[in-house]
């Protein structure tokens, strides 16, 4: 899913965190009111100017973000010292 046109990232807005479309509403609490087990239905009812695209692009760039954060690099610092991980 091509989430750019709907994830948005503004300093002025929730301190810089990724949101929807520039609303108060970020990804971080879409995705906390998933794993809280709240429904797709549940969280569009509770927040009516949500789209069922919005919580899908919230969970798009959320992986994205995890896959980018593992993989950017094989190696590990523990302090000073250089660690490189093989697989």
């Amino acid at each position: 899913m091509n989430y750019k046109n709907i994830i948005t990232i503004k300093p002025g807005i929730r301190g810089g965190q990724p949101t929807i479309r520039d609303m108060r509403i970020t990804v971080y609490d879409i995705l906390k009111m998933l794993a809280s087990d709240m429904s797709t239905e549940q969280i569009l009812n509770d927040y009516p100017e949500l789209t069922k695209e919005d919580i899908q692009a919230s969970l798009s760039y959320a992986s994205d973000r995890e896959h980018f954060s593992t993989t950017i690099s094989n190696e590990i610092t523990f302090g000073s010292e250089h660690i490189s991980q093989t697989s």
